[in-house]
């Protein structure tokens, strides 16, 4: 038999064992794919959920009726692929529906089988089938792992149901799992482990029998060091408090502390609270670094973070935010980096993402810095809500529709296309807005090209006679736009600018 780190792998031909009727087969007994559970199984192994009723944390997929229901139950034969990260409740809901249902159950990695492997399950499931024998459910666990032709041996047993295929994956299965099979499967996907759940199960490993026992004590500082290193992984968790009861016993103590905790792991706690002031203290400072230009504190603030659990969507999050309300246009690629870092949270997960965030905050740290686009925005809706901004224009009104016309729509509007230049004199806003200038170019890296440029526009746009320029957030000002004439060589270069 081979193995690997979750279960043992079955011969896939082997005979099935007796089936389980759909209360559950005794816990430890063991199920077809699965060894069970001893008294010397890791404390993860010893801790899962026995029934549907025990599984926490996924409470949008345990509805009555829900497909997760119906998977573990039995009532629809229907294949599923369960998409989410470690240690959120794959394997569990594997294991529940191998005792809990009166199919032949079969497990099998991606890490260690093959093709063969999986046509040899078919090929038992096939016969079986014919001779009136019990249906079969397939559990794929890593299915990422699977190249295309694996994952195209398995289409035609899942379409005509000869196998119920269940798969887990650790990857986005848009970009991991075949269209053909995905198109076949429901796909549930998981969520990480809030810390109130991860900090429920180590509390339940503690007193529970099948636990500790409720032989140590754990302190609430190491709790919570336990539950920020989880990141949402249940499985970490219970392996790290497994792991501290094991140095407190070694200590000829009961009481696991923070130092003894902190040991166990190796890694120092963090004073970090996602929930609490350091959370938005962290974060405060990590903004602010970037905007100051200190890349060294950026990336200790970034650091402080990851090693404290922080999730990774949430620091991407901030770095697309900042890339245009402190960089922007000083530096347009700015945003596309930190676009890039929020989808490499996606793609390629922790820990390997943090290169990833690492890269996108060292750019956003030493780019030029403009916030012209945040107080733009920010100017026009004040504007908005100050109840400014008349009707649209009847030159950029819509007119592609009958009937249009006649009521006047497009009427006078002038294609910058048919110019030369490529930008005419129009007029885009209401009237009550005309010559009000939002936007406010800095000098600063790639707007200040931008700030050159931008005069020449406004003033071809608004006329050779110059509309009066309107600071934000005065009224109608008496400067006069006047300066470069529409035959001159200023105006050359806003138009070779502007294409």
């Amino acid at each position: 038999m081979e193995s690997d780190a979750l279960f043992t792998l079955g011969d896939p031909a082997a005979a099935p064992s007796a089936p389980a009727g759909f209360g559950g087969t005794p816990a430890g007994s063991g199920v077809d794919g699965f060894d069970p559970a001893g008294a010397d199984a890791p404390l993860p192994v010893r801790m899962r959920p026995a029934n549907l009723d025990e599984l926490v944390g996924q409470e949008h997929l345990l509805a009555p009726g829900s497909p997760l229901r119906q998977l573990v139950g039995g009532t629809t034969p229907m294949s599923v692929i369960l998409w989410g990260p470690p240690g959120c409740g794959k394997t569990t809901i594997a294991h529940l529906v191998a005792r809990a249902t009166d199919r032949r159950f079969v497990a099998m990695s991606a890490l260690t089988a093959g093709v063969k492997d999986v046509r040899a399950v078919i090929e038992t499931a096939r016969r079986q089938r014919r001779s009136g024998g019990p249906p079969t459910v397939l559990f794929i666990d890593e299915v990422h792992r699977f190249s295309k032709t694996q994952q195209d041996s398995l289409l035609a047993a899942v379409e005509d149901r000869t196998v119920t295929l269940l798969a887990a994956t650790t990857e986005n299965p848009y970009f991991s799992v075949i269209s053909p099979l995905l198109s076949r499967c429901v796909l549930l996907t998981l969520q990480p482990l809030t810390e109130d759940a991860v900090r429920g199960l180590l509390r339940r490993a503690v007193v529970d029998e099948r636990g500790l026992g409720g032989t140590p004590t754990l302190a609430p500082e190491a709790e919570e060091h336990l539950v920020r290193l989880a990141g949402g992984d249940v499985r970490k968790a219970l392996t790290a408090l497994e792991a501290a009861a094991a140095s407190a016993t070694a200590l000829g103590t009961d009481r696991i502390d923070l130092a003894t905790a902190e040991q166990a792991v190796d890694v120092a706690a963090v004073r970090y609270d996602r929930a609490g002031d350091a959370h938005y203290d962290v974060t405060s400072a990590f903004i602010k670094s970037m905007r100051g230009s200190d890349v060294d504190a950026a990336l200790h603030w970034l650091a402080r973070m990851l090693v404290a659990g922080e999730d990774a969507r949430f620091i991407a999050r901030r770095l697309v935010i900042f890339a245009s309300e402190d960089v922007g246009m000083a530096d347009p690629l700015a945003l596309q980096v930190a676009t890039a870092a929020a989808h490499a949270v996606e793609y390629v997960g922790l820990p390997e993402v943090q290169l990833n965030l690492a890269q996108a905050v060292i750019h956003l740290a030493t780019a030029p810095k403009s916030n012209s686009a945040t107080t733009a925005i920010g100017a026009a809706i004040r504007d908005v809500r100050a109840g400014r901004g008349g009707p649209v224009p009847r030159a950029v009104r819509d007119a592609h529709y009958s009937g249009a016309r006649g009521l006047g729509h497009g009427t006078g509007y002038r294609y910058p296309h048919d110019d030369q230049r490529g930008v005419v004199t129009q007029q885009y806003v209401p009237d009550d807005l005309v010559g009000t200038d939002y936007y406010q170019p800095t000098e600063h890296g790639a707007e200040r090209a931008v700030a050159t440029r931008l005069p020449l526009l406004r003033r071809i746009v608004r006329g050779r006679s110059g509309a009066a320029a309107v600071p934000v957030g005065t009224g109608p000002s008496t400067t006069d736009a006047d300066g470069v004439p529409a035959d001159e060589g200023g105006v050359d270069a806003a138009r070779k600018g502007h294409q």
